[in-house]
């Protein structure tokens, strides 16, 4: 063959060879959160193989995926989010990747390509500088003083900067882990978990059921465990660990009363691990292993309704799952109806009323802050190029949760009951959207009868902003007391009048919230003198009497609250704080003084926040 004829040939070989080389770069689903293309190629399980370092604060994994290429296509795409990716493989063999520009709020596209009949792939990588799923404690920042300690935080589309996978709650994945830790400590995951340390500190884990990837949880720390009965128990440090078990003993009967509401708990065993102080919201169902603040160890069992909440979950979040973000209200709606259901059966109709009438505020509060027209105060929002993060609020929550008490009410309770276990168990590991979930609710609750449906307005609770007419909302009976010690208290003044010996959490709550803002300093003083308000261990109770605090400048309070600041990580109660004392130019400068000081004990996500909060 002559050399001009030869020329072509070449040509073509490198077009060719280019052609099978060549990665197209992961697209951006502006809908989903999502650079992965798990609509065409998904994976199905992971075998993670993770060392972890503290003294680097970072974790050394590989991610092995085996997947499905249902559409045939040539390339499988990943979320990242600051990972360092060090080597991937395809069926064994190393492979060229592509990995986007880092996008704000969503991390990177990573392009793996592969051939129709790879079923293999592992990414080996570490972990990054801002890895916003990971708070790495300092011992001093735990409350055994002894071991640093590692916990993670993956929902929404966090779990995209512990591994890359493909982070939307529409895919799930089952996983086995072989984790590393120091000697002498404990690593635990939302999996089949150890009670016992060992001394190499070689973990290994099996979640043989499918979870989102938001699902996936760690902790690593000086952990020890106790059996509360045969499948329920308590993760905690040591010198938490006999409180935390007393306080939660009643998880049993919490889990009877679910499965009478939602049929039988399919996860196995149920545990609670008590994080630090830093956990940065109340509580997180990572399956089998509920990750919760230890600010609900309040000593009289009053705060325990939000291990109600996590283990309702276990229905409504974990097996029917929000197959996008813009369906938040599936899992969290029914949830917070399923907790309050729960905590009826627990502490009775009176008890319960006044767990939802604090609710009726949050939502209220989160509708005056918004303005209530406002698109996000819909159950179904659209997040199309948003953070997840932002259709997080009360709404879901409190909202959801009226509409389905509504709709009970509507339909009466063991119809509706029978309606509720059938979604369950129908829609179990299945993902869940808005429509599907009415076209069931149509079916098996309404039967058809599109009259009850337009009576009970369930368009307008679902797709419009604010709240319908037919929502309801009943004043508790203990709460009509404690509104009349309250108003004869702000007429004189005089505590001796005030009979609060039987009051729980929640009436001193009813009682902060409603009392007039700002009191007059004689007044403070006087509640204080008499109920020690100030410096008290109960972080609800806490919250609202600093927030009164600050709007009294009542000065005496304040290096209670600094402390309270600095000790306490939960969203829930500093951002209240931070916002009342950036109200004023004094109250500015505290807050700023306050959150330097403090800010290294607040988990990443939530010190960011806050620290823009500062800065408006």
């Amino acid at each position: 063959m002559s050399f001009k004829n030869f020329l072509p040939l070449l040509s073509l070989l490198l077009a060719a060879c280019n052609s099978q080389t060549k990665i197209e770069p992961a697209i951006f689903n502006a809908d989903m959160q999502t650079f992965s293309n798990y609509e065409s190629v998904h994976t199905k399980h992971l075998q993670w193989d993770a060392e972890i370092d503290f003294t680097n604060k970072k974790v050394k994994g590989i991610a092995t995926w085996s997947f499905e290429n249902t559409k045939q296509v040539k390339q499988i795409c990943f979320d990242s989010y600051a990972l360092q990716i060090k080597k991937i493989t395809v069926q064994g063999k190393e492979v060229k990747y592509h990995e986007t520009e880092l996008k704000t709020n969503f991390g990177s596209g990573l392009s793996i390509p592969i051939e129709l009949t790879d079923t293999i792939v592992s990414i080996e990588y570490e972990t990054g500088e801002n890895a916003i799923a990971l708070q790495w404690l300092s011992p001093e920042q735990t409350a055994g003083k002894k071991m640093p300690y590692l916990f993670t935080q993956c929902e929404s589309i966090h779990a995209r900067s512990l591994m890359p996978c493909q982070d939307i709650p529409a895919n799930r994945i089952t996983y086995n882990a072989k984790v590393k830790v120091p000697s002498g400590m404990m690593a635990v995951m939302s999996a089949r978990n150890p009670t016992e340390k060992n001394a190499e500190g070689r973990y290994s884990f099996e979640m043989e059921i499918p979870v989102p990837t938001y699902l996936i949880a760690l902790a690593a720390g000086d952990i020890l465990y106790k059996a509360i009965d045969e499948r329920c128990g308590v993760y905690t440090e040591p010198s938490m660990l006999e409180k935390a078990a007393t306080e939660l003993s009643d998880i049993p009967n919490m889990m009877k009363a679910a499965e009478e509401l939602g049929g039988p708990y399919r996860w196995g065993k149920y545990d609670v691990l008590i994080a630090p102080p830093s956990f940065p919201i109340g509580g997180m169902e990572n399956p089998r292993l509920t990750f919760a603040t230890p600010t609900i160890i309040a000593g009289d069992k009053s705060l325990v309704s939000l291990i109600a909440h996590e283990m309702a979950h276990s229905w409504s979040g974990n097996l029917v799952t929000n197959a996008t973000w813009n369906d938040l209200w599936l899992n969290e709606g029914f949830t917070t109806y399923f907790e309050r259901r729960i905590m009826e059966k627990i502490s009775g109709v009176e008890y319960n009323d006044m767990l939802w009438e604090l609710g009726y505020q949050d939502m209220q509060s989160d509708f005056d802050a918004l303005g209530i027209t406002h698109e996000d105060t819909r159950l179904r929002i659209e997040l199309k190029g948003r953070h997840p993060e932002e259709g997080f609020s009360n709404i879901p929550y409190e909202k959801g949760a009226v509409f389905i008490r509504m709709l009970e009410e509507g339909v009466g309770r063991k119809k509706f009951d029978a309606y509720l276990s059938k979604y369950f168990q129908t829609n179990a590991f299945k993902p869940m959207t808005t429509e599907k979930c009415l076209a069931f609710m149509d079916e098996h609750l309404f039967d058809g009868d599109k009259t009850l449906n337009e009576k009970l307005k369930v368009h307008q609770w679902v797709f419009e902003p604010g709240l319908p007419d037919n929502c309801i909302h009943k004043l508790p009976v203990r709460f009509t007391q404690v509104d009349i010690t309250r108003k004869q208290f702000e007429k004189d003044g005089l505590t001796q009048k005030m009979v609060v010996s039987n009051w729980t959490t929640h009436e001193w709550l009813q009682f902060l919230r409603k009392i007039q803002h700002p009191l007059s300093t004689e007044k403070m003083k006087s509640l204080d003198d008499a109920f020690h308000l100030t410096g008290i261990g109960n972080s609800e109770i806490a919250d609202e009497w600093y927030k009164l605090a600050i709007s009294s400048n009542y000065e005496a309070a304040f290096p209670e609250m600094e402390k309270f600041l600095a000790s306490v990580g939960r969203k829930k109660f500093l951002e209240p704080l931070y916002a009342e004392m950036m109200k004023t130019p004094s109250g500015k400068k505290m807050a700023a003084k306050i959150f330097e000081q403090s800010k290294q004990n607040y988990h990443p996500q939530t010190a960011k926040k806050i620290g823009k909060m500062l800065q408006g």
